[in-house]
């Protein structure tokens, strides 16, 4: 079965790309992504440092030549100086989607004081989206999911419930999660 979706996967870090230690942003993402979705996916990975011009181009490569409808950067938001990335994703946005980013602080706010540190963005280039994670793969999974309680049941949703319905109005593309993971939503007249 060929892919349905085309997702990029750009992890931002000095020391990771320099071999340092290993990402562990791209392996959980792509793990993630691979039990939520119900869409056929392949995947575009890369590991770069924390360079703006570097960041900038590795997003228009997936979004232009290689056509990713969604890419998800994970790292380098936070307010150090050599956090760029949501510099460099707004160098390439055409259009910004300022709730991913405020639901985001919102959920981490539930897990760390320190969320409100945080400067993710979420954009729109061509007929992508494009959407700057949390570093860490508890946070990134937190702010996916969103929040929930004891026995799982969802208090706060997680940004990816408005991603499909999101891609479906960009680029006509029909993708569906598993509910297990995350519920996806959309309004009945967009419903297959």
């Amino acid at each position: 079965m060929t892919a349905l979706l085309k997702i990029g996967l750009v992890s931002v870090s000095d020391r990771a790309s320099q071999g340092v230690y290993q990402d562990q942003g791209i392996p959980h993402l792509q793990s993630w992504l691979e039990r939520a979705l119900n869409t056929p996916v392949s995947f575009e990975t890369r590991l770069i440092p924390d360079e703006q011009a570097e960041i900038e181009a590795t997003l228009i490569e997936l979004v232009d030549r290689h056509q990713c409808q969604l890419v998800l950067t994970t790292g380098g938001t936070g307010p150090s100086k050599r956090d760029v990335t949501p510099e460099a994703t707004l160098a390439v946005a055409e259009r910004e989607m300022p709730g991913f980013g405020e639901q985001m602080r919102q959920i981490s706010l539930h897990f760390v004081p320190t969320a409100i540190l945080s400067r993710q963005v979420g954009v729109i280039r061509k007929n992508s989206l494009i959407l700057n994670l949390p570093g860490q793969p508890k946070a990134i999974q937190e702010t996916l999911e969103g929040v929930k309680d004891a026995q799982g049941k969802v208090l706060v949703k997680g940004i990816f419930a408005a991603v499909p319905y999101c891609l479906q109005l960009i680029d006509g593309i029909y993708i569906d999660t598993d509910p297990a993971v995350i519920e996806s939503f959309r309004p009945k007249s967009a419903r297959r």
